[in-house]
């Protein structure tokens, strides 16, 4: 297990204490991690379907699309009043 040293303000470490006393968390080492691991899944890696999705949207507009040289129907050439 990695340690790591850092500065908090007092307001977060008032929160932690108190979260403590409250029975929350067994004792301080257990908030600290139980509460970066949550804020990790918070900002965890993005999901890559979001990349997905956005390509796979890029690539059905371009199957949507149809050139009017290769129409079929030679109706839809005239024009109408």
């Amino acid at each position: 297990m990695a340690k790591i040293e850092m500065e908090l303000s007092d307001r977060v470490e008032n929160d932690i204490e108190r979260m403590v006393n409250q029975g929350e968390f067994v004792n301080w080492d257990e908030a600290v991690e139980k509460l970066l691991t949550q804020g990790l899944s918070a900002y965890g890696p993005i999901e890559e379907e979001s990349e997905e999705l956005g390509g796979d949207m890029f690539q059905q507009s371009v199957a949507d699309q149809q050139d009017p040289a290769m129409r079929d129907d030679p109706s839809d050439d005239e024009y109408t009043l």
